[in-house]
Protein backbone atom coordinates (compact mmCIF):
# COMPACT_ATOMS: atom_id res chain seq x y z
CA UNK A 1 0.00 0.00 0.00
CA UNK A 2 1.66 3.26 -0.53
CA UNK A 3 2.61 5.39 2.38
CA UNK A 4 0.57 8.57 1.54
CA UNK A 5 1.79 10.18 5.07
CA UNK A 6 5.09 9.80 4.28
CA UNK A 7 4.60 11.45 0.55
CA UNK A 8 2.94 14.47 2.53
CA UNK A 9 5.74 14.91 5.19
CA UNK A 10 8.08 15.17 2.11
CA UNK A 11 6.37 17.52 -0.16
CA UNK A 12 4.14 19.45 2.84
CA UNK A 13 4.91 22.69 3.79
CA UNK A 14 5.04 22.21 7.53
CA UNK A 15 2.72 24.25 8.93
CA UNK A 16 0.01 21.92 9.66
CA UNK A 17 0.36 19.53 12.80
CA UNK A 18 -0.89 16.47 11.48
CA UNK A 19 -2.02 13.02 13.23
CA UNK A 20 -1.66 9.70 12.37
CA UNK A 21 -4.18 8.76 10.33
CA UNK A 22 -4.85 8.80 6.43
CA UNK A 23 -8.46 9.68 5.89
CA UNK A 24 -8.96 8.68 2.45
CA UNK A 25 -13.16 8.32 2.32
CA UNK A 26 -16.40 9.01 3.92
CA UNK A 27 -20.00 9.24 4.30
CA UNK A 28 -22.58 11.09 6.35
CA UNK A 29 -21.03 11.79 10.08
CA UNK A 30 -18.23 8.60 9.63
CA UNK A 31 -14.70 9.09 7.99
CA UNK A 32 -12.76 5.99 6.78
CA UNK A 33 -8.67 5.87 6.76
CA UNK A 34 -6.05 3.61 4.24
CA UNK A 35 -6.44 0.55 6.59
CA UNK A 36 -10.59 0.84 5.94
CA UNK A 37 -11.03 1.45 10.22
CA UNK A 38 -14.18 4.35 10.48
CA UNK A 39 -14.39 6.60 12.74
CA UNK A 40 -17.09 8.86 14.08
CA UNK A 41 -16.43 12.85 12.63
CA UNK A 42 -16.53 15.03 15.82
CA UNK A 43 -14.31 17.43 13.72
CA UNK A 44 -16.64 18.15 10.94
CA UNK A 45 -14.24 19.42 8.41
CA UNK A 46 -13.78 22.39 11.50
CA UNK A 47 -17.02 23.44 10.99
CA UNK A 48 -17.11 23.27 7.00
CA UNK A 49 -18.86 19.75 6.74
CA UNK A 50 -21.97 20.63 8.92
CA UNK A 51 -23.73 18.08 6.14
CA UNK A 52 -21.31 15.44 6.83
CA UNK A 53 -19.44 14.28 3.70
CA UNK A 54 -20.79 12.64 0.09
CA UNK A 55 -24.33 13.72 1.07
CA UNK A 56 -25.85 12.42 -2.19
CA UNK A 57 -27.77 15.76 -3.44
CA UNK A 58 -24.38 17.45 -2.79
CA UNK A 59 -22.63 14.92 -5.07
CA UNK A 60 -25.42 15.51 -7.75
CA UNK A 61 -25.28 19.13 -7.64
CA UNK A 62 -21.25 19.92 -7.92
CA UNK A 63 -21.06 16.91 -10.94
CA UNK A 64 -24.03 18.88 -12.71
CA UNK A 65 -22.41 22.07 -12.36
CA UNK A 66 -18.95 21.06 -12.91
CA UNK A 67 -20.35 19.98 -16.45
CA UNK A 68 -21.97 23.21 -17.46
CA UNK A 69 -19.54 25.98 -15.86
CA UNK A 70 -17.14 26.07 -13.09
CA UNK A 71 -15.76 29.42 -13.72
CA UNK A 72 -17.27 32.99 -14.14
CA UNK A 73 -15.84 36.26 -12.37
CA UNK A 74 -17.99 38.56 -11.03
CA UNK A 75 -17.12 41.12 -14.13
CA UNK A 76 -19.93 39.24 -15.48
CA UNK A 77 -23.49 38.11 -14.57
CA UNK A 78 -24.28 34.66 -14.10
CA UNK A 79 -27.49 32.12 -13.26
CA UNK A 80 -26.41 30.10 -10.40
CA UNK A 81 -24.56 33.39 -8.55
CA UNK A 82 -28.08 35.11 -9.03
CA UNK A 83 -29.62 32.58 -7.73
CA UNK A 84 -27.75 32.00 -4.58
CA UNK A 85 -27.45 35.25 -3.64
CA UNK A 86 -31.15 36.03 -3.62
CA UNK A 87 -31.81 32.55 -1.81
CA UNK A 88 -29.43 33.42 0.91
CA UNK A 89 -30.73 36.69 1.73
CA UNK A 90 -34.41 35.19 1.77
CA UNK A 91 -32.53 33.10 4.47
CA UNK A 92 -30.61 34.85 6.74
CA UNK A 93 -31.64 37.51 9.34
CA UNK A 94 -34.10 40.81 8.49
CA UNK A 95 -31.88 43.69 7.33
CA UNK A 96 -29.27 42.59 5.12
CA UNK A 97 -29.51 43.17 1.30
CA UNK A 98 -26.64 42.33 -0.23
CA UNK A 99 -23.69 39.96 -0.21
CA UNK A 100 -19.95 40.03 -1.16
CA UNK A 101 -18.89 36.40 -1.97
CA UNK A 102 -15.21 34.86 -1.14
CA UNK A 103 -13.57 31.84 -0.81
CA UNK A 104 -13.06 31.15 3.03
CA UNK A 105 -13.76 32.70 6.55
CA UNK A 106 -10.35 34.92 6.74
CA UNK A 107 -11.21 36.42 3.52
CA UNK A 108 -14.60 37.20 4.87
CA UNK A 109 -13.11 39.12 7.89
CA UNK A 110 -10.79 41.21 5.75
CA UNK A 111 -13.41 41.97 3.46
CA UNK A 112 -15.56 43.31 6.39
CA UNK A 113 -12.74 45.10 7.95
CA UNK A 114 -12.11 46.54 4.72
CA UNK A 115 -15.93 47.75 4.35
CA UNK A 116 -15.88 48.99 7.60
CA UNK A 117 -13.52 51.12 7.68
CA UNK A 118 -14.47 52.66 3.58
CA UNK A 119 -18.17 53.37 5.20
CA UNK A 120 -16.66 55.19 8.42
CA UNK A 121 -13.52 56.59 7.83
CA UNK A 122 -12.26 55.54 10.52
CA UNK A 123 -9.53 53.41 11.25
CA UNK A 124 -10.27 51.54 14.53
CA UNK A 125 -11.00 47.98 14.84
CA UNK A 126 -12.31 46.38 18.10
CA UNK A 127 -12.27 42.23 19.24
CA UNK A 128 -12.62 40.32 22.07
CA UNK A 129 -9.67 38.67 24.23
CA UNK A 130 -10.15 34.60 23.17
CA UNK A 131 -11.27 35.57 19.83
CA UNK A 132 -10.13 33.87 16.89
CA UNK A 133 -11.08 35.18 13.13
CA UNK A 134 -8.25 33.81 10.71
CA UNK A 135 -4.49 33.67 10.08
CA UNK A 136 -4.01 36.87 7.53
CA UNK A 137 -2.81 40.05 8.50
CA UNK A 138 -6.31 41.80 8.91
CA UNK A 139 -7.93 38.78 10.26
CA UNK A 140 -4.78 37.39 12.45
CA UNK A 141 -4.37 41.17 14.12
CA UNK A 142 -8.25 40.94 15.57
CA UNK A 143 -7.48 37.36 16.47
CA UNK A 144 -6.38 37.23 20.01
CA UNK A 145 -4.13 34.34 20.95
CA UNK A 146 -0.49 35.18 21.00
CA UNK A 147 0.85 31.99 19.78
CA UNK A 148 -0.82 33.12 16.24
CA UNK A 149 0.52 36.60 16.39
CA UNK A 150 3.80 37.49 17.71
CA UNK A 151 5.89 35.77 14.75
CA UNK A 152 4.18 37.97 12.77
CA UNK A 153 4.58 41.44 14.76
CA UNK A 154 3.67 44.36 13.77
CA UNK A 155 0.58 43.94 12.83
CA UNK A 156 -2.14 46.11 11.17
CA UNK A 157 -2.57 49.01 13.87
CA UNK A 158 -5.81 50.28 15.28
CA UNK A 159 -6.65 46.60 16.45
CA UNK A 160 -7.71 46.61 20.19
CA UNK A 161 -9.08 43.89 22.67
CA UNK A 162 -11.84 43.81 25.64
CA UNK A 163 -13.08 41.43 27.44
CA UNK A 164 -15.32 39.07 26.38
CA UNK A 165 -19.03 39.08 27.92
CA UNK A 166 -17.86 42.41 30.38
CA UNK A 167 -20.04 45.69 29.56
CA UNK A 168 -17.90 47.44 32.19
CA UNK A 169 -15.23 48.57 29.49
CA UNK A 170 -17.27 49.60 26.56
CA UNK A 171 -17.98 53.17 26.67
CA UNK A 172 -13.77 53.81 26.99
CA UNK A 173 -12.68 51.00 24.20
CA UNK A 174 -15.56 51.84 21.82
CA UNK A 175 -15.35 55.32 20.71
CA UNK A 176 -15.69 58.13 17.75
CA UNK A 177 -12.24 56.43 16.51
CA UNK A 178 -13.79 53.21 16.33
CA UNK A 179 -14.58 52.13 13.04
CA UNK A 180 -16.04 48.41 13.65
CA UNK A 181 -16.20 45.97 17.07
CA UNK A 182 -15.87 42.09 15.72
CA UNK A 183 -17.14 39.19 17.84
CA UNK A 184 -18.27 36.04 17.72
CA UNK A 185 -21.35 34.45 18.99
CA UNK A 186 -19.48 31.52 20.49
CA UNK A 187 -15.66 31.78 20.58
CA UNK A 188 -14.71 28.63 18.89
CA UNK A 189 -11.12 28.24 18.84
CA UNK A 190 -10.95 30.22 22.15
CA UNK A 191 -12.60 27.50 24.03
CA UNK A 192 -16.19 27.48 23.04
CA UNK A 193 -17.23 30.24 25.10
CA UNK A 194 -21.15 31.65 24.14
CA UNK A 195 -22.04 35.56 24.12
CA UNK A 196 -24.12 36.53 26.62
CA UNK A 197 -27.45 38.27 25.74
CA UNK A 198 -26.54 41.03 27.87
CA UNK A 199 -23.56 41.52 26.25
CA UNK A 200 -24.02 41.76 22.81
CA UNK A 201 -27.03 43.90 23.46
CA UNK A 202 -24.32 46.44 25.15
CA UNK A 203 -22.15 46.30 22.40
CA UNK A 204 -24.70 46.80 19.82
CA UNK A 205 -25.88 49.78 21.66
CA UNK A 206 -22.24 51.49 22.28
CA UNK A 207 -21.97 50.90 18.44
CA UNK A 208 -24.77 53.13 17.36
CA UNK A 209 -23.80 55.22 20.04
CA UNK A 210 -20.46 55.74 18.39
CA UNK A 211 -21.33 55.57 15.28
CA UNK A 212 -19.45 52.13 14.56
CA UNK A 213 -20.30 49.42 12.85
CA UNK A 214 -20.99 45.46 14.46
CA UNK A 215 -19.14 42.81 12.88
CA UNK A 216 -20.70 39.48 13.72
CA UNK A 217 -18.24 36.04 12.80
CA UNK A 218 -20.26 33.10 12.13
CA UNK A 219 -17.92 31.40 10.11
CA UNK A 220 -17.83 28.72 12.58
CA UNK A 221 -21.53 29.12 13.71
CA UNK A 222 -23.11 29.17 10.84
CA UNK A 223 -25.79 27.35 8.76
CA UNK A 224 -27.51 25.34 11.28
CA UNK A 225 -24.24 24.73 13.66
CA UNK A 226 -25.82 26.21 16.68
CA UNK A 227 -29.52 25.37 16.01
CA UNK A 228 -30.31 28.53 13.80
CA UNK A 229 -29.22 28.96 10.55
CA UNK A 230 -27.30 31.82 11.85
CA UNK A 231 -26.36 31.89 15.60
CA UNK A 232 -27.02 35.87 15.91
CA UNK A 233 -30.95 34.52 15.58
CA UNK A 234 -30.83 33.31 18.83
CA UNK A 235 -31.01 37.19 20.00
CA UNK A 236 -32.79 39.91 19.38
CA UNK A 237 -30.25 41.93 18.02
CA UNK A 238 -29.10 43.11 13.99
CA UNK A 239 -25.66 43.33 12.92
CA UNK A 240 -23.87 45.41 10.10
CA UNK A 241 -22.07 42.84 8.63
CA UNK A 242 -22.01 38.87 8.76
CA UNK A 243 -19.23 37.10 7.81
CA UNK A 244 -19.91 33.32 6.58
CA UNK A 245 -17.90 30.63 5.54
CA UNK A 246 -16.77 27.22 6.34
CA UNK A 247 -20.24 24.69 5.69
CA UNK A 248 -21.41 27.66 2.95
CA UNK A 249 -20.51 25.36 0.03
CA UNK A 250 -20.92 22.00 1.81
CA UNK A 251 -17.36 21.50 1.55
CA UNK A 252 -16.75 23.58 -1.68
CA UNK A 253 -14.68 26.61 -0.65
CA UNK A 254 -16.90 29.90 -0.17
CA UNK A 255 -17.03 32.64 1.96
CA UNK A 256 -19.17 35.90 1.78
CA UNK A 257 -19.91 38.62 4.08
CA UNK A 258 -23.46 40.04 4.51
CA UNK A 259 -24.02 43.92 4.30
CA UNK A 260 -26.68 45.43 6.34
CA UNK A 261 -28.98 48.33 4.80
CA UNK A 262 -27.00 50.63 6.27
CA UNK A 263 -24.19 50.17 4.46
CA UNK A 264 -26.07 50.49 0.89
CA UNK A 265 -24.22 50.04 -2.20
CA UNK A 266 -20.31 49.84 -1.78
CA UNK A 267 -17.72 51.84 -3.95
CA UNK A 268 -16.89 49.88 -7.00
CA UNK A 269 -13.43 48.64 -7.18
CA UNK A 270 -12.31 48.87 -3.34
CA UNK A 271 -12.57 45.29 -2.91
CA UNK A 272 -12.79 41.92 -5.39
CA UNK A 273 -11.99 38.35 -5.80
CA UNK A 274 -11.03 36.17 -8.70
CA UNK A 275 -12.58 33.20 -7.32
CA UNK A 276 -15.49 34.25 -5.12
CA UNK A 277 -19.30 34.03 -6.19
CA UNK A 278 -17.97 31.37 -9.05
CA UNK A 279 -20.49 28.96 -10.66
CA UNK A 280 -19.47 25.76 -9.10
CA UNK A 281 -18.96 27.40 -5.02
CA UNK A 282 -23.14 28.79 -5.70
CA UNK A 283 -24.61 25.55 -6.78
CA UNK A 284 -23.40 23.85 -4.04
CA UNK A 285 -24.29 26.40 -1.69
CA UNK A 286 -27.37 26.56 -3.00
CA UNK A 287 -28.08 22.86 -2.63
CA UNK A 288 -26.80 23.70 1.23
CA UNK A 289 -29.87 26.17 2.10
CA UNK A 290 -32.58 23.48 0.44
CA UNK A 291 -30.65 20.17 1.87
CA UNK A 292 -30.79 22.41 5.61
CA UNK A 293 -34.56 22.89 5.30
CA UNK A 294 -35.53 19.61 3.72
CA UNK A 295 -33.97 17.83 6.63
CA UNK A 296 -34.41 20.43 9.25
CA UNK A 297 -31.29 20.34 10.18
CA UNK A 298 -31.85 23.52 12.62
CA UNK A 299 -34.29 22.22 14.38
CA UNK A 300 -32.03 18.35 14.47
CA UNK A 301 -29.03 20.47 15.96
CA UNK A 302 -30.86 21.96 18.67
CA UNK A 303 -32.43 18.48 19.83
CA UNK A 304 -29.18 16.58 19.60
CA UNK A 305 -26.97 19.35 21.06
CA UNK A 306 -28.92 19.82 24.04
CA UNK A 307 -28.92 15.88 24.28
CA UNK A 308 -25.20 15.82 23.90
CA UNK A 309 -24.12 18.74 26.23
CA UNK A 310 -26.46 16.69 29.01
CA UNK A 311 -24.86 13.51 28.57
CA UNK A 312 -21.64 14.89 28.88
CA UNK A 313 -22.49 17.13 32.61
CA UNK A 314 -23.74 13.46 33.20
CA UNK A 315 -20.26 12.00 33.22
CA UNK A 316 -18.98 11.63 36.68
CA UNK A 317 -15.45 12.85 35.96
CA UNK A 318 -13.27 14.55 38.43
CA UNK A 319 -11.30 15.62 34.87
CA UNK A 320 -14.22 17.98 33.96
CA UNK A 321 -14.42 21.27 35.19
CA UNK A 322 -17.45 22.75 32.67
CA UNK A 323 -19.72 21.58 29.27
CA UNK A 324 -20.69 24.91 27.11
CA UNK A 325 -22.20 25.06 23.86
CA UNK A 326 -24.73 26.08 22.14
CA UNK A 327 -26.58 23.60 19.80
CA UNK A 328 -23.90 20.82 17.81
CA UNK A 329 -20.93 23.09 18.63
CA UNK A 330 -19.26 21.91 22.31
CA UNK A 331 -16.64 22.43 24.40
CA UNK A 332 -15.67 19.81 27.45
CA UNK A 333 -13.25 21.76 29.64
CA UNK A 334 -10.91 19.87 31.28
CA UNK A 335 -8.70 20.52 34.20
CA UNK A 336 -5.44 18.81 32.08
CA UNK A 337 -4.18 19.47 28.68
CA UNK A 338 -6.19 17.88 26.20
CA UNK A 339 -3.91 16.62 23.74
CA UNK A 340 -3.86 13.47 25.41
CA UNK A 341 -7.62 12.86 25.43
CA UNK A 342 -7.58 13.68 21.71
CA UNK A 343 -5.33 11.06 20.68
CA UNK A 344 -6.79 8.40 22.43
CA UNK A 345 -10.10 8.96 21.53
CA UNK A 346 -8.89 8.31 18.04
CA UNK A 347 -7.42 5.70 18.64
CA UNK A 348 -10.74 3.97 19.73
CA UNK A 349 -12.49 5.77 16.69
CA UNK A 350 -13.39 9.47 17.63
CA UNK A 351 -12.25 12.24 16.01
CA UNK A 352 -12.25 15.41 17.76
CA UNK A 353 -10.76 18.50 18.22
CA UNK A 354 -9.04 20.74 20.72
CA UNK A 355 -10.27 24.96 21.99
CA UNK A 356 -7.19 25.93 23.76
CA UNK A 357 -4.92 23.99 26.10
CA UNK A 358 -7.79 22.36 28.38
CA UNK A 359 -11.50 21.98 25.85
CA UNK A 360 -11.90 19.12 24.18
CA UNK A 361 -14.27 20.00 21.04
CA UNK A 362 -16.65 19.07 19.34
CA UNK A 363 -18.44 19.73 16.07
CA UNK A 364 -20.17 16.72 14.37
CA UNK A 365 -21.58 16.76 11.35
CA UNK A 366 -25.66 17.75 11.83
CA UNK A 367 -26.52 14.77 10.04
CA UNK A 368 -24.75 12.64 13.07
CA UNK A 369 -26.80 9.66 14.26
CA UNK A 370 -28.32 9.49 17.62
CA UNK A 371 -26.19 6.42 17.77
CA UNK A 372 -23.33 7.45 17.04
CA UNK A 373 -23.39 10.37 19.67
CA UNK A 374 -24.30 8.05 22.46
CA UNK A 375 -21.29 6.43 21.60
CA UNK A 376 -18.57 9.09 21.96
CA UNK A 377 -20.26 9.39 24.78
CA UNK A 378 -19.31 6.17 25.88
CA UNK A 379 -15.84 6.54 24.93
CA UNK A 380 -15.61 10.05 26.47
CA UNK A 381 -16.52 8.78 29.74
CA UNK A 382 -14.38 5.87 29.27
CA UNK A 383 -11.09 7.36 28.57
CA UNK A 384 -11.62 10.04 30.93
CA UNK A 385 -12.06 7.42 33.51
CA UNK A 386 -8.46 5.69 31.96
CA UNK A 387 -7.37 8.91 33.51
CA UNK A 388 -8.92 9.87 36.94
CA UNK A 389 -5.82 7.85 38.82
Amino acid sequence: MMDYANIEDQYSSGVYAKRDVTIVSGHSATLVDADGKEYIDCVGGQGAANLGHSHPKMVAAIQKQAAVLINCPEMFYNDQRAGYMQALLAAAPEGFERVFLCNSGTESIEAAIKFARAFTGRSGIVAAKRGFHGRTMGALSATWNKKYREPFMPLVPDFSHISFNDVSTLDQEITEDTAAVILEIVQGEGGVYPISAEFLKAVRERCDQAGALLIIDEVQTGFGRTGKLFAIQHFDVQADLLCIAKSMGGGIPMGAVLLGEKLGVLQTGIHGSTFGGNPLACAAALEVLNIINEENLCERAAILGNKFQEQLRAIESPLIREVRGLGLMVGVELKQKVAPYIKKLMEKGVLALPAGLTTLRFLPPLVIEEAQLDQVIRLVAEVLAENES
